[in-house]
């Protein structure tokens, strides 16, 4: 899947979220990324790296919190397309990784999350 079709698979994903869930989403970027770099947290060593949430998220904003960038959201092209082998499958875990980075927008640690959204066991 060449990078344009993932990114439309990304963005599909965003738009296909429930209302409540959009709703709910605040001063945050989604972007795409080929692979992560050294600043990124995770051990590329052992394993690949799918997605990345940097901010502040909602639950821990204060009144305080205005003015300031946007959270961002990375979803990480290349080690997907390598995990993955059919085209269901990297669509699949394209929306599992959104939905997984959205989680800690929300508030969510990876525990949470981890009971709600299903792994890809493509």
């Amino acid at each position: 899947m060449d990078r344009r079709a993932f990114e439309r698979v990304v963005e599909e994903a965003l738009r296909s979220l429930p209302r409540e869930i959009r709703k709910r989403i605040d001063n945050v970027e989604v972007f795409v990324e080929d692979e992560p770099t050294e600043d990124d947290p995770g051990d590329r060593r052992t394993t690949d790296l799918f997605g990345v949430y940097e901010g502040v998220p909602l639950l821990a904003r204060s009144g305080g919190y205005s003015g300031v960038n946007p959270d961002r959201i990375v979803i990480f092209r290349k080690p997907i397309m390598r995990h993955f082998s059919t085209r269901s499958s990297i669509i699949r875990q394209i929306q599992l990784t959104v939905l997984h980075e959205l989680g800690h927008h929300l508030g969510f640690n990876e525990e949470e999350i981890r009971r709600v959204i299903p792994e890809n066991d493509d």
